[in-house]
């Protein structure tokens, strides 16, 4: 049998030609950023600023993709039984070490949704009649876990609607009142990068009430890390569920659940799961077989998100935020639906045209954006006020890109 491989010459090649991130003026280094956006092969037949249903690989990364394709459907069973479970140690050790937290923390998932839905699920420190809170913002799938512990666990789901226009000042007031109206609350579900509008929430002063509250928090992470630079601990929750294949930029079918050491407890094995000690992360969620190809080629996706690095593309990203946003702002009939808050934004932001809320206004606002200007979004529901339009860039993103897009709001904005 081969020896296993981790690198290809190209691959190597690839990250030695990417010069370092420049120390000053970071998001603005339009030749570093497209020393960047070489590495990336993609259609130009539209501007595509839709990049949140998962992130591109770049081409070193894509050829370490291939090489693992091309392994697995080659030596099938004979790598995956002998050397698959000393290849996974060293894959998650590498991701922990990345987060910021220990092996024993984390368990790779095929995305953040299966991961999300195991610690809902599987959360086992609830009685009937206690209260959990989520949000308008949450993704979908979590709301509606959610809204099932009524008839899994004999809970009161409550739903809050987070304020338009949102401040990190109106945000914490209205979880700090929700938690003093229900005191039975002992769990909450909090998006850090919310999916549809872009919001990024105070999640560790969120995190902090709700454990004086008596309250655990899951936090979705699907859309932050690697969008935004932090440790997973550093929210202060106690589990978290994370995509690798958006922002980090690994294959699709990538993803990860975190636990907290001192609250594994917390979880139940899943589904009664004894493929691992119930003391193991492992046995709280079975994936199954996974794609094993795209596993293996986590280290490269790594080591390319780890040599751009999070800082630099979180700035990268809120510049291109900030270039469509800031002149979108001043237009009429346009609602921004992230605040200028640094500390509340990262690159997905969405707007609204005043009275255009339903999910037919919104697609016809995205398909105008397309087929008049050349530009890709789409349209997102969530918001109790209403669908909105997301706007997601990516590192390859040009700063022309999105002056593309601000004519097309324009226009659009002008026309009713």
């Amino acid at each position: 049998m081969r020896e296993l491989v981790y690198r290809l010459p190209v691959f190597d090649a690839a990250l030695a030609a990417l010069p370092s991130p420049p120390v000053e003026d970071i998001a603005r280094d339009e030749s570093y950023w497209n020393a960047v956006r070489a590495l990336y092969s993609h259609s130009d037949a539209l501007i595509n600023l839709e990049n949140g249903f998962w992130g591109a690989m770049a081409e070193p990364v894509k050829s370490m993709f291939l090489y693992w394709t091309e392994r697995v459907n080659f030596e099938t069973t004979f790598l995956i039984r002998d050397r698959w479970p000393a290849m996974m140690d060293g894959i998650r050790g590498q991701i922990a070490a990345a987060m910021g937290c220990g092996i024993e923390e984390i368990e790779l998932t095929r995305n953040a949704t299966e991961a999300l839905l195991a610690l809902i699920g599987g959360y086992n420190r609830l009685d009937p009649g206690d209260t959990v809170l989520y949000s308008d913002l949450d993704y979908p799938c979590g709301r509606d876990a959610m809204e099932w512990l009524r008839a899994r666990r004999g809970v009161t789901p409550v739903r809050l609607t987070i304020p338009e226009p949102a401040t990190r000042e109106s945000v914490l007031d209205t979880y700090a009142a929700a938690l003093r109206a229900h005191p039975r609350t002992r769990l909450v579900l909090l998006s850090h990068v919310c999916y549809a509008t872009g919001l990024v929430m105070p999640v560790r002063e969120i995190a902090a009430m709700a454990e004086a509250a008596g309250a655990d928090v899951i936090v979705d992470a699907a859309h932050s890390w690697g969008q935004l630079d932090f440790d997973v601990p550093s929210l202060g929750a106690g589990f978290a569920a994370l995509n690798l294949h958006k922002w980090v930029g690994a294959p699709l079918g990538c993803g990860a659940i975190y636990i907290r050491r001192d609250s594994l407890g917390a979880i139940d094995p899943h589904l009664g799961d004894r493929s691992w000690p119930a003391d193991d992360i492992r046995s709280r969620v079975h994936t199954g077989s996974p794609n094993f190809a795209a596993w293996a080629t986590l280290p490269a996706a790594l080591e390319l998100h780890l040599k751009i690095g999070a800082r630099a593309k979180e700035a990268r990203l809120r510049a291109l935020r900030d270039a469509w946003v800031t002149p979108a702002r001043e237009l009429p009939c346009v609602a921004i639906q992230t605040p200028d808050d640094p500390s509340m934004v990262a690159g997905i932001t969405s707007f609204r045209l005043h009275g255009r809320t339903s999910k037919v206004d919104n697609d016809a606002i995205v398909a105008a954006l397309r087929e008049r200007f050349g530009v890709f979004t789409v349209s997102r529901p969530g918001p109790d006020a209403g669908v909105v339009v997301r706007v997601t860039p990516a590192v390859f993103t040009r700063m022309s890109d999105v002056e593309r897009l601000v004519e097309g709001v324009t226009v659009l904005s002008r026309e009713g």
